[in-house]
């Protein structure tokens, strides 16, 4: 593409994808292009690409539309760039990624896209769904149920991955009841290493138990990440709460005491419930 074209392109408000990978090609050039977007590698880019995930996923929680327009835009912005990145060194572009993706929805869906039958459950399609991702792990030589959950998930979405892979082959409790009774378990074991252990075994006992909580959403039907996420939601609609209330008198959080913040916090607790 020509200088004159290029830059055509790149100020067509109405240029969409192209105009897009054409931006980032100038970014990476190297020698007319930014010296940052130049340096970075996948490995420096790749927490930005989570950031920008998560960011998307608060502006959903949020009810943010206008919020989520942008932010889904920074986050298509990190898949150009990685494609870019991958172009440059031979790996794939982005016509490859698409393609990919494209090939692997329509195999995924032969109710829709095949001769199968679309004559079935949510929960059916859900199985169907994860019997061709084994098939096309089998293809890979992933013989073990872990093999591709991805280090890189937040670690609470993780664990319910691995608890779901490992339930698929029976290793699971038969119900929810079994599970609070290894959080009795696991919860006991804190406690004795936080009082005759040391860090190390309390961390890890620490994260046994997190490990079972997780495993309890998963048999009670609630998302964990979801679930902590209002609760910090309410935690901080509440400690807000609290200094508001301190702040009616001038004060602040630490001109208080513990005993009157929690009357505070127990008061916005009623009113929340008051306004339900």
């Amino acid at each position: 593409m020509s200088a004159t074209d290029s830059d055509t392109l790149i100020h067509d408000p109405r240029g969409g994808l192209e105009r897009l990978r054409e931006i980032m090609r100038r970014l990476r050039d190297p020698e007319t292009g930014c010296p940052w977007d130049i340096a970075q590698d996948f490995a420096s880019i790749a927490p930005y690409t989570v950031e920008e995930a998560h960011e998307v996923a608060d502006a959903i929680a949020r009810g943010d539309w206008a919020a989520l327009e942008g932010e889904l835009g920074d986050l298509l912005l990190q898949v150009v760039y990685h494609a870019q990145m991958a172009e440059e060194a031979g790996h794939f572009d982005l016509d490859a990624v698409i393609g990919a993706i494209c090939d692997k929805m329509v195999a995924r869906h032969p109710h829709v896209f095949g001769a199968e039958s679309r004559d079935k459950t949510a929960a059916q399609q859900s199985r169907d769904w994860e019997a061709i991702k084994a098939a096309e792990r089998a293809e890979r030589a992933q013989a073990g149920a872990l093999d591709d959950v991805a280090l890189g998930l937040p670690a609470l979405m993780r664990a319910v991955k691995l608890q779901k892979r490992a339930a698929r082959v029976g290793f699971d409790w038969p119900d929810a009841g079994a599970v609070l009774d290894k959080i009795a378990e696991e919860t006991a074991e804190l406690v004795e290493a936080r009082d005759s252990l040391g860090p190390r075994e309390t961390e890890e006992e620490f994260g046994d138990l997190m490990f079972v909580m997780a495993n309890l959403a998963r048999h009670l039907g609630v998302d964990p990440e979801a679930a902590l996420r209002g609760a910090n939601a309410k935690f901080t609609r509440r400690f807000r709460a609290v200094e508001a209330a301190l702040a009616g008198e001038g004060r602040r959080p630490e001109d208080s005491d513990l005993a009157e913040m929690d009357r505070l916090w127990d008061a916005a607790k009623a009113a929340e419930r008051a306004e339900r």
